[in-house]
């Protein structure tokens, strides 16, 4: 447990470091630009990335050394950085008001991709589970990976909005790169127990879709799980295009970076419930229970113009977020092979993001042209107006409800599914079994 806990010592620095940098790049090319549209196209293409990206980075992790794929990730996101930080420096402070400007796009794209090479840490980080824990413990140590998200996600939130408030965005691209030095460093000493990278066929040197794909087939009912998280995640675009948006109208950025440093309590606490007793015996049923929670919370917090409503609910919402998340870890832990771990858990990352950036593409022009104008203008004030309230903000707020409704119809549909009895089913057996019938694999797959 000691390595454990050393190397997720180790990537919670680096989680801290490029969330810290994505939070304070948003907030700051909001406050710079005042576009809504702007920051729903960031996070589209943050989104896009990621889910482009999965094949890619699960395959690295695969065929590398775990500790080698760590590295690999922790050295490119500090050439990224650097180049980052010197691109701002060369450019004066006027381009960066223009949301077309060229460098403003630059810069952000710079920014983007070492945010992104983080995720070859992410992947990695489950496999180490594998390698490092028992199975029966397993739940317990996401949990665990879960709080360790929390805390990063905690510090970065409230540091975010006081340095781009007070010291500004070069202050916060020098903490970025000195961060990134220090986890090289402290990665440098730490030992990982991998005797081999484990080559069960020759198709860990390349991209290897078809034959995860058909890993993923064997196991009935896990392609189910893994299109609902993606339905989920084509809905919680909506939040991360709008929410900063939508607060930032309520209270100023260092107030809203420091509310958002206290709501990521709600990652530390769900993922020290789950790191303390586990996921159940049913942790599909766990699942859906959690989404059924974090959809009603989305139909009830904007109600009104509230940053007491808004504080409450999305605290509730993320305490759900690392149940969640440990579920779906710790069945393909169980029942994929650990020598396509990586590739498959770089695969569902992949899938379930996909549909996010369709959703951040079109959410700000559905918010701009639709939504809004319907609160500020059109007959949403003369409908619901009186109570509701008017205005951009409302017009935001109408369409987080909306959300919820569509998110919590689609999760009551989900949990009477054939693939949710059948891969409850598969996780309940010591040994799983697979469906070798409905998807022919061959030996080098």
């Amino acid at each position: 447990m000691k390595t454990f806990y050393a190397v997720l010592a180790n990537s919670l620095a680096a989680a801290l470091t490029n969330t810290f940098v994505w939070f304070a790049v948003t907030f700051w090319v909001y406050l710079e630009t005042k576009s809504v549209l702007a920051t729903s196209v960031m996070a589209g293409v943050y989104l896009a990335t990621v889910a482009i990206s999965g094949f890619f980075l699960g395959s690295i992790v695969d065929r590398y050394r775990k500790k080698t794929s760590m590295m690999l990730s922790a050295s490119l996101t500090l050439v990224l950085y650097i180049v980052a930080l010197i691109v701002y420096l060369a450019t004066p402070e006027t381009v960066f008001k223009d949301d077309s400007s060229v460098n403003l796009w630059l810069f952000i794209t710079l920014c983007l991709f070492g945010a992104i090479t983080g995720n070859i840490r992410t992947i990695a980080l489950s496999t180490v589970v594998t390698i490092l824990i028992e199975e029966e413990h397993r739940d317990k140590a996401n949990g665990m990976v879960g709080t360790a998200n929390g805390v990063s996600f905690l510090v970065a939130s409230i540091f975010s909005g006081l340095v781009i408030g007070y010291l500004g965005v070069l202050w916060m691209m020098v903490m970025a790169v000195g961060l990134s030095v220090l986890v090289i460093l402290h990665l440098l000493t730490i030992p990982i127990p991998e005797k081999e990278v484990v080559h069960a066929e020759p198709h860990t040197q390349q991209i290897d879709i078809k034959g995860t794909i058909a890993a993923v087939g064997m196991v009935p009912g896990l392609f189910g799980l893994i299109f609902f998280n993606t339905f989920n995640n084509f809905l919680g675009g909506v939040f991360m295009s709008l929410m900063d948006a939508y607060g930032l109208s309520l209270v100023s950025v260092q107030a809203w970076g420091i509310l958002w440093g206290v709501l990521s309590l709600g990652f530390i606490v769900g993922g020290l419930v789950v790191a303390k007793r586990g996921l159940g015996k049913m942790p599909l049923k766990t699942l859906f229970t959690a989404n059924i929670v974090m959809w009603a919370i989305c139909m009830i917090f904007p109600i009104q113009s509230s940053i007491v409503l808004l504080g409450a609910g999305m605290f509730v919402y993320l305490c759900l977020i690392p149940v969640v998340e440990a579920t779906e870890q710790t069945i393909l832990q169980k029942v994929i092979p650990h020598e396509r771990q990586g590739r498959v858990f770089g695969f569902a990352q992949s899938i379930e993001q996909a549909a996010s950036p369709i959703t951040a593409f079109m959410i700000g022009p559905i918010a701009k042209f639709v939504f809004i104008p319907f609160m500020t203008t059109g007959a949403g004030v003369r409908l619901i107006g009186s109570w509701f309230g008017t205005g951009t903000a409302r017009g935001l707020a109408l369409l987080f409800i909306v959300t919820g409704i569509v998110g919590l119809i689609v999760t009551l549909i989900a949990m009477q599914s054939a693939a949710y009895r059948k891969l409850s089913l598969v996780y309940q057996k010591p040994t799983p079994e697979y469906d070798t019938d409905d998807v022919p694999v061959s030996e080098q797959a």
